[in-house]
């Protein structure tokens, strides 16, 4: 309908890159779909980034923090106390601009990490969706726990929460299996749920038949509506044009390298290896991985950030290199890898996006976690979704070279588990197609969205 007023979305994801991903992606499909969107990201990221989008308007609003954004505050709880500040005034700031303009805001979809960006919305009489960009389970855990259902320090696993299979503490996220770690963060991921309540529409990163159980529980106290998942759509459904990458990434890629080195590899040979943008493992750890790798005497690519290569074994490169059994970069393009024939294992910390994007490309993990969200995640891959192996962690801190053989060859076998583990890798990679295909879970609840919508901007 030419000429007609589109819906106006405005997105404000969290300044990280494991959120503006997700949120970029769904702004993507929506445009799709017929609305405007505008992604809202700081002053900080919009400057050193400079991201563009073809279909996605780029605005920004301030953390506090313009110059260097993270790095510039004292502390965590520094950094969020500047961002909810700044971005509250220049939040509102941002929508007054456009309510003067031919393109007023209709909806803010807002990171739950920022509940703060709901009163704004609110204040300005606006139709406001909140968006979890973690798993729903992890999402409903911190429920929990923010409502007293979930009594902390947990004293007598295992925990039994419905919609979820029993969790022991190695089993929950982080900041409550070590309890007291990362009070800011911990404050953080429970203030997801202080004025939930008073959002229009709560959708949630994932996609319904991977976590149907828990969405119904949840959903029962509080509604959430699933909309994954986010990756990009040539990986999916192919139903949104031009939509092979993320479009926002914080770091150089040099995407031959790995890509033509993979060409050269047989089907399902590779064990591909990366610990997302943040994660972070000392010298030790790193000396079992690389000869963990080398002993499974199997191809490996191996994403080690510069900054992290002087862990690496003396002589590791030199000895690992001329053999063409492995191959160290700084950064892959991870969809492209996931997607790859050669690849049959992901060895991964476990962060949701990189979950998700193996899943829906059906790769088979080894899971090494950190910390937060990844050690629920962990626990899902292996005992829920069944597609991977979740490391043992030796009594002095370390995973040995042993165990993290002993786990890839199990992923990468041919018979038994190996086995199972990829026709259920298989089975997810179809049912998140589904989910965002015409007529999927996640595309009908994202057409019922952009017709309320739509409506309303034409009231």
């Amino acid at each position: 309908m030419e000429g007609e007023k589109r819906a106006h979305i405005l997105a404000i994801p969290y300044p990280s890159q494991g959120h503006i991903n997700p949120m970029l992606q769904f702004c993507k499909r929506l445009v799709s779909k017929g609305l405007k969107t505008t992604l809202a990201i700081t002053t900080f990221i919009s400057n050193s980034m400079k991201p563009v989008s073809d279909a996605v308007a780029i605005d920004t609003i301030s953390d506090g923090c313009d110059a260097a954004g993270f790095l510039q505050a004292q502390s965590v709880h520094d950094y969020l106390n500047r961002f909810q500040v700044a971005g509250s005034k220049t939040l509102s700031d941002l929508i007054e601009k456009y309510k003067n303009s031919d393109s007023p805001v209709d909806c803010v979809v807002y990171d739950s990490f920022m509940p703060w960006a709901l009163d704004v919305a609110k204040s300005h009489g606006l139709f406001a969706a909140c968006f979890f960009t973690q798993a729903c389970a992890v999402n409903y855990v911190y429920y929990c726990a923010h409502h007293g259902k979930l009594e902390l320090p947990v004293t007598s696993p295992p925990v039994r929460i419905p919609g979820l299979p029993p969790l022991e503490l190695r089993d929950m996220p982080s900041f409550i299996y070590v309890h007291g770690s990362y009070p800011a963060y911990f404050e953080l991921v429970l203030h997801q749920f202080l004025n939930v309540d008073k959002a229009d529409c709560v959708f949630v990163n994932t996609f319904y038949k991977l976590e149907a159980q828990v969405v119904d529980t949840m959903s029962k106290m509080s509604p959430v509506i699933t909309i994954g998942p986010t990756i990009p759509s040539l990986y999916l459904d192919n139903g949104v044009k031009n939509d092979s990458e993320y479009g926002i990434n914080l770091y150089h890629m040099d995407q031959s390298k790995s890509i033509d080195w993979l060409k050269t590899k047989p089907e399902a040979s590779v064990i591909y290896v990366a610990f997302g943008s943040m994660a972070s493992v000392d010298q030790k750890q790193m000396e079992e991985l690389a000869w963990g790798f080398k002993n499974t005497n199997t191809y490996f690519l191996w994403v080690v950030r510069d900054s992290e290569l002087q862990k690496l074994p003396e002589n590791f490169l030199d000895d690992v290199g001329p053999t063409d059994k492995a191959l160290i970069v700084n950064w892959s393009p991870q969809l492209k890898v996931l997607s790859s024939k050669a690849v049959g294992c992901f060895f991964t910390h476990g962060g949701w996006n990189s979950t998700i994007e193996a899943l829906s490309l059906g790769v088979p993990m080894v899971v090494m976690p950190q910390w937060t969200d990844q050690t629920m995640n962990a626990k899902l891959i292996e005992d829920v979704w069944k597609v991977g192996k979740r490391v043992r962690v030796g009594e002095d801190g370390v995973v040995s070279r042993g165990e993290i053989e002993g786990c890839v060859r199990e992923v990468l076998g041919e018979g038994g588990k190996g086995k199972e583990m990829k026709e259920n890798a298989m089975k997810w990679s179809h049912l998140a197609k589904e989910a965002v295909s015409e007529g999927g879970t996640s595309d009908k609840v994202i057409d019922e969205f952009v017709s309320t919508l739509t409506s309303l901007s034409h009231v």
